[in-house]
């Protein structure tokens, strides 16, 4: 006999079931998003096909840089990023010209650890936050938006997701290559 799949959702340890539910969904991402990347090679993680431009190393990178700075900035009300995520982060998010930077020879353990630390750090602010605190928007003036961390939070989601199928076609197209040249 088969042992049978459980989808539900497990709240997470938090102030409150509707925080832990938030979080579990996060963390359900990041486990997707992990699949995704088991048995990636380093040559498969500094690719870039011409038509897509990204590698997925850079897109890990990406993904662990936005994800610390809607921490920071967002949720944090900082001007900067805390002083143990800032030495994971030694280049800017996007080139001069605005395409992301390009991190390639980086090995996807050094990928895995920037990500896990940047969201060790997220889980531990947003479990010690009310449902309030989730609910309430700050005004951001100087970009024009307001923000609660519970939106940040689907969005966190949502990018992730976004990119996590940018990293599928990627892994595809480079299957689909000769030794991974388009």
């Amino acid at each position: 006999m088969t042992t049978m799949e459980r989808r539900v959702i497990t709240p997470l340890p938090a102030t409150s079931p509707d925080i832990g539910r938030w979080l579990w969904a996060l963390e359900d991402a990041r486990a997707r998003t992990r699949r995704e990347l088991e048995g990636l090679s380093q040559a498969e993680l500094d690719w870039t096909h011409p038509d897509i431009g990204n590698a997925i190393g850079s897109l890990l990178y990406h993904i662990a840089l936005i994800e610390a700075d809607y921490l920071c900035v967002d949720m944090l009300g900082r001007d900067d990023y805390l002083d143990d995520l800032q030495p994971l982060f030694p280049v800017p998010d996007r080139d001069e010209e605005g395409r992301l930077t390009v991190v390639a020879g980086v090995p996807l353990a050094e990928h895995l650890a920037r990500l896990d630390a940047v969201r060790e750090r997220l889980l531990s602010v947003v479990s010690g936050m009310t449902d309030e605190q989730m609910a309430n928007a700050r005004q951001l003036p100087e970009w024009n938006y307001e923000i609660s961390p519970a939106w940040t939070l689907h969005h966190l989601m949502q990018h992730e997701a976004q990119h996590r199928g940018e990293i599928g076609v990627l892994r595809l197209l480079f299957k689909g290559s000769a030794a991974g040249t388009p």
